[in-house]
């Protein structure tokens, strides 16, 4: 049988944008809705299997029924300049899959639908109908079904007579009648005052429509009732032939002309290329395509000559793999004033003249991604210095939102594509390889050209935006910090972990046996399928969110029951344990080196947006502290050296400091100054207490909204962290924002500043860029506007950190100890310590920490030691 797909275009589009972050490719263009309609159009292609298509539109303008009622709709915030920017976009992307879509004067996309309803069901064919509009509901019939968008994009609710039946008591077409009486705000349907959905549903239930509810106004209890129907008789008759679809509109079209055609794959994958949505593009089994380049003239090197090596010269060592530590390097290429070189990598690495070159700091280099290749070369014991620029970084000081920051893309924006992408050359995941000696060396020499031709313009733009000096003094040198502490590793207890692994086995075993016990019977623990139904079924636990395939059973859903039952908490501590089981116990034991018996991470300098850093291989800054077994994982991260001890140093309260400094609020920078509890102080500002009357309940809710301020807490949010009502948290936060005004004034400061710049700064210059600050959508509007307000904060304490790294480095590099320091993680340093070195590193690291950088509100280091990690605190 024929089947009937009909989308509500303007309604998808809809959800889509604001169920997705503000997205746009590197031309600028928004794409976040146009992502999303399309990943619900592949969804309803797959699983509806229909024969016929089509996509319906609003035209955007007056409709008929402005005639009848000329608010019509005029309460709606117009259509916000992202989204509308995008509906040509997936009309294109409708027209790259081949599927019809149309819009008519006069009428709205639902009179269409309901048109071509009508239609299809004269012809005996099924119709499904796609939408986010409950206006809808009223096409419902033998043949008709509605499918709702719920939470997010695909989630859909399927309606049909019998569902209506169910939800509303009576059958689809008195949707209108529901409407008639209680009005619909979205499109300013005024129905009849006083009149909600659940008054309109037991008038309808027991009088059946509008027409005989009005015609039995005095058979109605209630006088105000009776008065509200009777002054709005016209209005509720208005109101539901507003309501009503209208389902003749005339159509330049056929039913036969909907019916679905094959697509041509590359207009649709070269669609998904300009949108750059990667992800469909490997669904589609994609590979993306070696473009064809001007010839660029290169010598592939049998003997490398000294001319060949000449300062200043971009170097390109290729290292393909994630986790570079032991990794195969593929080939290296120079491009400089002599000549562009292709130098396969044993005849690089058994070079004399190219060991002494790299190793020469008067030797100037430019690199991409410097940190990789000097780990890499490291490990073959030959030592690179001397480069002065790294691409990689340059690139993302300037605009840390870009979603590449690789030759090619960057090569491409700034000047034009002279280079492929890796993945075109190499291949991707399981097909990478590497290729042939000709294209590899073609690859690596235009990677390095683009390297050695857009160097000056990438500098110039840090000059511009007073980068310069972050990139030379902090950043750069950073990243050789961050390849000496990566190869360097941490030393790890394997048996130790092993032994963690056990416990941890032991202790999952123990709450089975109490879940299943409070059960009353075993199953399992892991299968939401099972668990749903005991806990709401059996156990007769509220249903707080069902989904398509059941109860949910999420972390967020459970929490809400905590007080419920007493088998909730143990779910909890079940499902935390086995995470951390899987996860780090698992996890750790897999990356431990074979040759080192170290965990060798690799710290991720160029991916946050607050210039936080971040660790992959494994990531050894989220190893979960709140349960005592997630602490207790940090006993297995040891001294290397029989003897030695873990030393701890961790910035105090760094956020709150660096506000109290930007914002420059005087009652915040004395309590700094003089060294007072930060937390107990705000407690007597907001609360008017002495030191000594301030509760440790009053503590809590005052660094509840210090720590939570920096974020741009709401009264909901701090509502949820204290568990108080919102009019107590609002209370609070208008208290702590009277108590420092000069807060107050960055906060808006900051936002205006935002919004007049799109961006906004650390202290050393650092860049966020906020389009969405001048979003009409209020929820991506409100986003950019706490990330304002935070990134000046969190980005300056990341920069702090990121000092104190070199800053330290440097002066055990000048003292030449023996101490090493190992990781960064959050505002905390790492070292490990020979004994004889202790005392001066417990006083040398605090104060250099505290000097890193000039506060009015003093930084403050606290030092710990110990024999492991975990003792370190």
């Amino acid at each position: 049988m024929d089947k009937l797909v009909l989308i509500d275009g303007n309604s998808i589009a809809y959800r889509a944008f604001f169920a997705l972050p503000l997205l746009n490719n590197e031309k600028g263009v928004y794409t976040n809705a146009v992502y999303g309609f399309t990943t619900m159009l592949l969804k309803i292609l797959e699983e509806e299997e229909p024969t016929h298509l089509m996509v319906a539109f609003d035209a955007g303008k007056t409709t008929f029924r402005h005639e009848t009622y000329g608010e019509y709709k005029s309460g709606r915030q117009k259509t916000p300049t992202e989204l509308s920017e995008q509906l040509p976009v997936i009309r294109e992307m409708l027209e790259a899959f081949q599927i019809s879509y149309t819009e008519k004067d006069n009428f709205e996309a639902d009179d269409i639908i309901g048109t071509l309803s009508r239609q299809a069901e004269e012809k005996g064919w099924n119709v499904k109908i796609f939408t986010g509009d409950k206006d809808l509901l009223q096409l419902v019939s033998d043949q008709t079904s509605v499918a709702l968008t719920k939470k997010g994009i695909t989630d859909v609710e399927t309606y049909d007579k019998e569902t209506i039946a169910q939800k509303y008591g009576f059958a689809p077409e008195r949707i209108v009648d529901m409407k008639g009486l209680m009005g619909d705000n979205s499109d300013n349907i005024p129905g009849v005052p006083g009149i909600g959905e659940k008054t309109a549903l037991k008038l309808l239930a027991e009088y059946g429509s509008v027409d005989n509810v009005l015609a039995s106004i005095d058979q109605i209890s209630g006088k105000k009732m009776k008065e509200r129907l009777e002054e709005n008789r016209e209005q509720a008759e208005m109101s539901r032939k507003l309501a009503v679809i209208y389902r003749d509109t005339p159509l330049d079209l056929t039913l036969e002309s909907l019916k679905r055609e094959p697509y041509n794959e590359k207009t649709v994958t070269d669609f998904f290329k300009e949108m750059e949505f990667n992800t469909l593009l490997s669904r589609f089994g994609y590979e993306e395509e070696a473009e064809e380049m001007d010839e660029l003239p290169h010598d592939i090197v049998d003997e490398i000559t000294e001319d060949m090596l000449v300062s200043p010269s971009a170097l390109m060592i290729e290292v393909p793999d994630d986790n570079y530590h032991h990794a195969e390097i593929w080939g290296i290429a120079v491009v400089n004033k002599n000549g562009r070189y292709y130098i396969p990598a044993g005849t690089a690495l058994e070079s004399d003249i190219f060991q002494k070159w790299v190793a020469d700091s008067s030797q100037e280099k430019y690199m991409v991604d410097t940190k990789r290749g000097v780990v890499a070369l490291g490990w073959r014991g030959i030592t690179l210095t001397g480069v002065t620029f790294d691409m990689l970084i340059a690139s993302y000081l300037i605009d840390p939102s870009v979603s590449s920051h690789s030759p090619a893309d960057i090569a491409a924006r700034k000047h034009k594509r002279i280079v492929n992408s890796d993945e075109a050359v190499y291949g991707k995941g399981a097909k990478r390889e590497k290729p042939g000696e000709a294209d590899l060396a073609d690859h690596l020499v235009r990677k390095a050209e683009a390297l050695f031709t857009t160097k000056d313009t990438l500098e110039d733009e840090l000059k511009v935006n007073e980068q310069h000096a972050l990139f030379t003094d902090l950043e750069m040198p950073l990243s050789l910090v961050l390849a000496e502490m990566e190869t360097n590793g941490i030393q790890v207890d394997k048996s130790r972990i092993e032994t963690m692994g056990e416990e941890l086995d032991k202790k999952l075993s123990e709450l089975e046996s109490d879940i299943h016990e409070l059960a009353g019977r075993t199953f399992n623990i892991n299968s939401p399928k099972q668990l749903g139904p005991i806990l709401f079924e059996e156990l007769g636990l509220p249903v707080i969110k069902k989904t398509k395939t059941g109860y949910s059973t999420s972390a967020d859903i459970l929490e809400k029951l905590e007080d419920q039952h007493e088998i909730i908490p143990k779910l909890l501590h079940y499902r935390q344990v086995s995470k951390l089981k899987s996860t780090y116990i698992e996890g750790l034991l897999k990356v431990i080196h074979s040759d080192t018996h170290k965990i060798h991470t690799i710290f991720n300098q160029a991916i946050t947006q607050t210039g936080r850093l971040s660790s992959t291989e494994p990531n050894l800054q989220n190893i979960p502290v709140r349960l005592e077994e997630g602490r207790k994982i940090r006993k297995a991260f040891i001294p290397s050296e029989e003897g030695w001890q873990m030393l701890a140093a961790d910035y105090s309260q760094i956020e709150l400091r660096v506000l109290a400094h930007i914002a420059g609020d005087q009652g915040l920078l004395d309590a700094f100054q003089r060294d007072m509890d930060i937390h107990t102080k705000t407690a007597m500002d907001v609360f008017g207490a002495a030191a000594d009357d301030v509760t440790s309940n009053m503590r809590r809710s005052a660094k509840a909204v210090n720590f939570g301020i920096v974020y741009g807490i709401s009264d909901y949010g701090l509502s949820q962290s204290l568990g108080i009502s919102r009019k107590e948290a609002g209370e609070f936060i208008d208290s702590y924002l009277a108590s420092y005004p000069k807060v107050k004034e960055y906060m808006d400061d900051i936002k205006e500043q935002a919004r007049e710049q799109g961006y906004v700064t650390t202290l050393l210059h650092r860049r966020r860029y906020l389009p969405e600050i001048t979003s009409r959508n209020f929820n991506m509007r409100s986003f950019a506007e706490r990330t304002a307000m935070n990134t000046p904060i969190q980005g300056t304490a990341a920069d702090i950190i990121k000092k104190a790294m070199v800053d330290v480095s440097r002066e055990l590099e000048k003292k030449n100890v023996k101490s090493r320091l190992l990781l960064q993680v959050h505002d905390e340093l790492i070292f490990e310590v020979p004994p004889e070195e202790m005392e001066m590193m417990k006083t040398l690291v605090p104060e250099m920490m505290e000097q890193t950088m000039k506060l009015d509100a003093p930084l403050k280091a606290d030092v710990s030691t110990g024999g492991t990690w975990y003792d370190a605190k």
